[in-house]
Order: structure tokens, then C-alpha cells, then sequence
């Protein structure tokens, strides 16, 4: 027997045309590229996006078919997120600070039929576009006709601007109902082996995530909260909040591409706030910019989240303790689209001190509604969740990937529906998750694991270090040792000796690290996380030469 309920498939222009309807007033807040600031509502960029639905038809593109972007957060990107997919194609959000090899091999790959981008790529597009010529037909400049730039394009592939295409199309299309199952986003990931690869969205994987992380315990967010995600666009769907925004009716601010400090604080306090969300590397910078104006203030965030890498102690501690801001902890990845867990408190926390929260709020946190996990050893068998023991990440979910773009279906996971993750982490008895580290970054020394993120976070709470990595070197008796590679705040020195001394009476002897490099800066990754790859291969025989 079934129930006697309607039957609607979950599609994500209903999401649009929820926050239309019932909060059109809404703002929608963009810094613009060019400079200024562009204001716009949840009513008006409906309209919009039903026009940008007949640009997209009067440039051929039909059902599945993939429509790339190369764009910061802004509210034309908003569009085109509701756009591509409410019309049954694909938006394929490309990061644009990947290498221009692997960008020409993402957009071909995915098979873009459509190019959208912001006006500052375009150095970028005039590399990448007699490469991408077999399958990209148009690249619209996501801009108005006084700043259309002039790009050199390969025969037949046309070059259009987006207001211009706006302003001539009609408004009268009406969003259609399909199949929930119907891809509606793609995305890629360099966090694997070779050539990144694409995780495909569904409607229905996507409406699920979205109500999954605006429930009270995960994000909450409410209609009178004004949002402002850090974490782009084109990495993971913004954790899902350009959705959950929009869920909500909440304000959306939108801050371009300027994500430095002083950019940050100005932003922030100039459209009031909230709840704002992004990877550590960006709130170490705005801490910075904070600490170093006098009586500067976060006037009205309330809510800070973090993931993306693990978040030093520094930061939940200062936001918390000088600037009276809540530092919430999430994790997930991309084929998780990407919300996994989030940490929030459970009953059996409401007795711990000021200093016991603290610590528990380094943790990853528990998993969000709807999503399943479990740590294992290398024989596959399930570890106990007592807070002490360590093992491999696997989970499962309605949002879980099943495959990668291209592959089988099922074949990212195993029989029972498990994806593994690559992290290693402990669960503690009230399910409380915390990553110790990527499998491919412990460090194996005699036998034993030596999590780098415990090295990491100690090391960065040292007032003269800015920001701190710990990679494996090889070494001759005890097959790998640790070597942390500090950058020192600016303006300030620091010494080896010094910061090996705080790690007296927090982690065992044998985790000591062997050596203390001071370098100008880490590399990093194309969504700020730090890139351990190639800190790997430049200190993998760092210690062998120096014995030498």
C-alpha cells in the first residue's frame, strides 16, 4: 500500500521560486568585478533566470547538454545556477585557478557546450580557447555591454555578452517537472589521483543536501539572516548555500573576488552579516586584518562555519574569546556534495568548561541527516567509536557520488554502498567525528601513525607562526618522520627551537619532528587548501640529505 500524498519530484527551480514567492523582497547582494556594488531580490533574479532559461535555448542548448562557467560569486552565477538545471541541462561550475591544462581537460572532458565567464579570465580564455574549440560553440562575457571586452576566438566559436542577451529575451518561460533522478550539476575534484573528476548532481541528491544542512543543527540558517559564502561558487556548489539561502529566504551577499581581510571586514560589516562560510585560510586573514586595526569589530556576524582543511585551535579561540563570534566546524568533500557532518553540541556536552568546548569544537562533528559513516582498519572491519581508535573514513548517503563522471555506475563505492573517503579519523561514543589526517599524509613512522593536522594545529598556536605544514620524510631507521614547514607572521621571526618547545606535554616524544623549516609561504591548492603533493616531493629525502 502507498501513501495518499502528492506526488512531486524535487526539483531545484522550486527552490527559486519558493524564495520568488514567498520572500521576493529578499536581497541579493553581488561586488561586482568592475568594482560596485549590485543589488538585486529573490523576485527579480526568478525573472531573470527565466530569461537567461530562452538565452540558453537561442544558443542551442537542449536537455543534459553541459553549460560551463568560469565565474566568481555574483548574482549572474546565481542565475546560471538555476537556470542550466531548471531547464534540464547541466551547470558545470570549472574552477578557474586550476592549471589551464587541466581546465582545457575538464571543460572537454564534461563536453561544455557553453562558456560563461567573468571578464578578469579573460588572459585565461584567450589560452584555452583554441583548445576547447571542438566542443565549447560560444563564450558569453558575464558583463554589460560598456565593459565587453574584444577575446581573438577560433572560427565559429562566437563571443556574446550576457546583459545583452538578458535584456532581449523573453520572460515567459515556465519551469518545468521531470524526473528528480535528471542531473542537474557537475562538478570536479583535484583531490584524487591523476586527472580531476567530475561528480555528477542529481535534482533530487541536491534538494535532499539542502534541506539536510538548513536544519537547526547543521547551518539553520532563517529568512532574517544575511548570508555571505566565502567558499566559491565553482568549488562544490558553495557547500549547497546559494540553495539554502535561497530555502530560507535569508539575504544573499556575494563578495566577488576580493577575499583578502580588509575586503572581508569592510564587506561584512557594510551589509550586516550573519552567517558567513569559507575555508580556514581566509578567516586566518581576516583574524589578521582584525587584530591589526584598532577597535575593529564584526558588528553583526554571528556565525562563522569552516571546513574545507582543519581548523587551527587559533582561530575558534579568538574569534570566539576577542570578537564574541561563534567558529562552527564542518566537513565534507565534494562527492558529497559536499556536506558530510557538522559539529554541533549534543546534551551530553552541555556540563564541559570553556576549555573542554573548545576542544570539542576542533572536531569535524557529527553526521548531518541523512548521511551514514564508519571508520575501518585495513582488513575492512568496522572500529569502535570510543574516541581513541583510528581508521579509514567510509560513508553513505542520498548525496553520496555513486561513480565518477564517465565511470560505471557504482563504481566509486563498494557493495554495500560505501565511498571512502581518503581521510582517517576517530568517532567518539556521542558520534562526534575527527579527520587525523589524509590517508595519503599520515605519517607511518616504525609501524606507528603520526597525524600531521595534531602537529599542524600545535604548531600554528605559536604567536610568531602564520601558518604551518607537516609532511613525511624519508628516513633511514624509521621508514618516514615528520618535517614541519612553518611560515612566520609577518613582520615577525621565528626559530626552530622555539616552536618544537611548544609541543612540550601535547603530543608523545616520538612525534617530535625532526626538523623545523621556516620558508615565505605554502603552496597552495585551487580552493586554498595547503598542497601537501608538492610539499611532499620537494622534503621527501629532507632528511636523508641533511644526515648526509
Amino acid at each position: 500500500m502507498f501513501g495518499l500524498m502528492q506526488q512531486q519530484p524535487l526539483m531545484i527551480s522550486a527552490v527559486l521560486t519558493h524564495a520568488a514567492r514567498h520572500h521576493g523582497s529578499a536581497e541579493v547582494v553581488s561586488k561586482t568585478v568592475e568594482g560596485d556594488i549590485h543589488r538585486t531580490t529573490w523576485a527579480e533574479l526568478e525573472r531573470r533566470a527565466r530569461r537567461l532559461v530562452r538565452v540558453l535555448q537561442g544558443l542551442g542548448i537542449k536537455e543534459s547538454d553541459r553549460v560551463g562557467t568560469l565565474a566568481w560569486n555574483g548574482y549572474r552565477h546565481v542565475e546560471i545556477y538555476y537556470a542550466a538545471p531548471g531547464m534540464g541541462a547541466i551547470c558545470h561550475t570549472i574552477n578557474p585557478r586550476l592549471h589551464p591544462d587541466d581546465i582545457t581537460y575538464i571543460i572537454n572532458h564534461a563536453g561544455d557546450s557553453v562558456l560563461f565567464a567573468e571578464t578578469s579570465f579573460l588572459p585565461l580564455l584567450a589560452t584555452i580557447a583554441p583548445r576547447i574549440a571542438g566542443s565549447v560553440r560560444d563564450i558569453v562575457m558575464m558583463t554589460d555591454p560598456a565593459h565587453m571586452p574584444a577575446l581573438d576566438l577560433p572560427a565559429g566559436m562566437r563571443l556574446l555578452c550576457y546583459d545583452t542577451l538578458i535584456d532581449a529575451a523573453d520572460e515567459d518561460y515556465e519551469w518545468p517537472v521531470f524526473d528528480e533522478a535528471t542531473a542537474s550539476s557537475l562538478c570536479y575534484t583535484s583531490g584524487t589521483t591523476g586527472r580531476p573528476k567530475g561528480v555528477l548532481y542529481s535534482h533530487r541528491s541536491t534538494l535532499l543536501h539542502t534541506f539536510s544542512i538548513n536544519t537547526a543543527d547543521v547551518m539553520g540558517l532563517r529568512a532574517i539572516d544575511r548570508v555571505l559564502p566565502v567558499v566559491p561558487m565553482f568549488h562544490v556548489n558553495a557547500w549547497g548555500i546559494p540553495y539554502a539561502t535561497a530555502l530560507a529566504g535569508a539575504a544573499l551577499v556575494m563578495p566577488g573576488r576580493h577575499l583578502d581581510g580588509p575586503s572581508m571586514h569592510e564587506l561584512l560589516n557594510a551589509e550586516r552579516v550573519t552567517f558567513t562560510a569559507g575555508v580556514p585560510t581566509v578567516w586566518l586573514g581576516l583574524l589578521q586584518q582584525l587584530r591589526a586595526t584598532p577597535g575593529a569589530r564584526l558588528e553583526t556576524v554571528q556565525r562563522i562555519i569552516t571546513g574545507g582543511s582543519a581548523c587551527p585551535p587559533l582561530l575558534i579561540e579568538a574569534f570566539n574569546r576577542e570578537y564574541g563570534v561563534r567558529v562552527d566546524h564542518a566537513w565534507g568533500m565534494t562527492e558529497l556534495s559536499p556536506l558530510g557532518t557538522y559539529n554541533s553540541p549534543k546534551p551530553a556536552h552541555t556540563k564541559l568548561d570553556q576549555a573542554g568546548m573548545e576542544r570539542l569544537m576542533l572536531k569535524q562533528g557529527r553526521a548531518a541527516p541523512g548521511i551514514d559513516m564508519k571508520i575501518v582498519n585495513d582488513a575492512n572491519q568496522e572500529l569502535p567509536w570510543d574516541g581513541v581508535a583510528f581508521g579509514d573514513l567510509k560513508v553513505r548517503g542520498p548525496w553520496v557520488a555513486s561513480a565518477y563522471y564517465g565511470d560505471p555506475d557504482g563504481s566509486a563505492v563498494d557493495a554495500e554502498g560505501w565511498f571512502a573517503t581518503g581521510d582517517v579519523a576517530t568517532i567518539d561514543p556521542e558520534g562526534m567525528m575527527e579527520i587525523t589526517d589524509r590517508s595519503k599524509d599520515v605519517i607511518k613512522s616504525g609501524g606507528e601513525w603520526i597525524s600531521s593536522i595534531t602537529l599542524e594545529n600545535i604548531a600554528v598556536s605559536h604567536p610568531d607562526v602564520a601558518e604551518a605544514a607537516v609532511v613525511a620524510a624519508r628516513h633511514p631507521r624509521w621508514d618516514e618522520r615528520p618535517v614541519l614547514i612553518v611560515v612566520p607572521v609577518q613582520g615577525r621571526t621565528v626559530t626552530p627551537e622555539a616552536v618544537l618547545a611548544i609541543y612540550e606535554g601535547k603530543v608523545a616524544k616520538w612525534w617530535l619532528p625532526d626538523a623545523v623549516v621556516v620558508v615565505d609561504e605554502l603552496p597552495h591548492t585551487a580552493t586554498g587548501k595547503l598542497q601537501k603533493n608538492a610539499l611532499r616531493a620537494r622534503f621527501h629525502d629532507y632528511l636523508i640529505k641533511r644526515s648526509e
